[in-house]
């Protein structure tokens, strides 16, 4: 029986695209790799302007534990390595690879594995990292680090996160219903890494489709896995609806009614979460040697005039992508990478989709809402809707006063920027500005 997390909003969830498969669109002329597309430290050029490479090949080397490889999406010459916006950072050191004249671009994936029996615990989180897996719901957690939690650190349970709770976005939706045998088989090898019999796949209530494929995936599953001794218990847990309930540490309540400590991680509680377009990247890596070079995305927005979930290199501009959904039925005044509740605001059309892209979002100025600021009339609705226990309003006063030892106190870094808090304020304060800008001055 699902459990709840405390506080979270219910916004209408606009899944313009719920029923739109993923279409593998053009493989562009050119694409911007930035050298940080994960969390940790950020990867170092192995390459030069004028050197010429490979689609598939490592131009960027992790340089510690928590950082991640960044491969070429593309086969062709290195024409700059400069300075790019990225979705999420303003700036950031980026390698651009332009495709030559007859390059092959398709990348050659070795021949299908038939199993992971022959592989160690050792080799497989090796192949992940090497392929420079990271979690595709958008925090791009190396996947390798995940994976290998300290000894004192008993997993018993695996989580796979379908929720896809964000509004607008489709992608990992339509990856449960057309990739669920694959992920399936991502999670077998997840289980036999860590160890863990029990795996939950999460999945609101508001994606029926999905729930299905993927159960049926578990009823048609080789019978004889389950005879194995790493034979996994895997069940489909059908959450109602909610937002942030994609977060790890409000789905590990919902399903396992567990607190994750504030400043804990999940692995504090025996769980470990995977976002689904991950244990299908995993999937990949393992069976097929395939480093992460394309992602699936979902391109949406009362702007678009033909919304559609799509495969796409890692690199390629948002601005080479216009044509692809055919272009606009009306004049975009705000771009946003991600869902309009945790995305970020573009300045520019010529930022690169990155690991942690799960897509974009293009809002006219009728969709949005540019209510003028008003004066706080101390509802408390911050504080209810706050799934991480924080008062929203305080840290607010405190962050305009530049009070931020008190705002460190009182947990500002614990917010995780859902925007629940803004969503809800009668008053339309900014609120999920302030606890950013207090955030990073913390």
């Amino acid at each position: 029986m699902p459990y709840r997390f405390q506080g979270g909003v219910h916004p209408s969830s606009y899944k313009l695209t719920y029923d739109r498969p993923i279409k593998k669109v053009f493989i562009p002329r050119k694409v911007v790799l930035p050298l940080i597309q994960h969390t940790g430290l950020p990867a170092e050029a192995v390459v030069a302007v004028g050197d010429s490479v490979k689609v598939g090949s490592v131009v960027g080397k992790a340089t510690g534990f928590i950082s991640s490889p960044v491969h070429a999406s593309l086969s062709g010459k290195v024409t700059r390595i400069f300075y790019s916006p990225t979705p999420t950072l303003p700036r950031v050191l980026s390698i651009m690879v332009e495709a030559q004249g007859g390059e092959e671009q398709e990348l050659k994936l070795s021949s299908k594995r038939s199993g992971i029996d022959e592989l160690s615990r050792d080799e497989l989180t090796a192949m992940i990292r090497d392929a420079g897996v990271v979690g595709l719901g958008g925090a791009a957690f190396p996947s390798h680090v995940k994976l290998s939690p300290p000894k004192d650190k008993a997993i018993d349970t695996i989580m796979v996160n379908g929720a896809e709770c964000e509004p607008y976005l489709t992608c990992d939706h339509r990856l449960m219903i057309e990739k669920s045998k694959q992920i399936l088989k991502g999670i077998e090898i997840i289980v036999k890494i860590l160890g863990s019999k029990k795996v939950y796949i999460a999945i609101e209530d508001n994606k029926l489709s999905a729930i299905y494929a993927m159960s049926q995936a578990i009823k048609a599953m080789d019978p004889r896995l389950k005879t194995k001794e790493r034979a996994p218990d895997i069940k489909v847990v059908v959450l109602k609806t909610k937002y942030p309930q994609g977060s790890e540490k409000q789905l590990i309540k919902s399903v396992l009614n567990r607190v994750v400590p504030a400043d804990g991680l999940p692995m504090d509680v025996g769980c470990i979460v995977h976002n689904v377009g991950t244990v299908m990247a995993i999937y990949d890596a393992v069976y097929f040697k395939k480093p992460l070079i394309e992602r699936t995305i979902t391109i949406t927005g009362p702007c678009v005039r033909e919304p559609m979930n799509i495969n796409i290199r890692i690199g390629t501009l948002l601005s080479d992508l216009v044509n692809i959904f055919g272009g606009f039925s009306k004049e975009p005044k705000k771009v946003v990478a991600g869902g309009p509740m945790m995305g970020v605001a573009q300045y520019t059309m010529d930022v690169p989709i990155t690991k942690g892209t799960n897509g974009f979002l293009f809002l006219s100025k009728d969709d949005i809402d540019v209510a003028k600021e008003g004066v706080c009339i101390r509802c408390g609705k911050c504080i209810d809707v706050c799934p991480m226990r924080l008062s929203p309003t305080s840290l607010m006063n405190l962050v305009k006063k530049e009070r931020f030892a008190e705002a460190k106190e009182l947990g500002i870094v614990n917010c995780f920027e859902c925007g629940a808090c803004a969503y809800e304020c009668p008053a339309k304060i900014p609120l999920l500005d302030y606890m950013k800008y207090g955030k990073a001055k913390v």
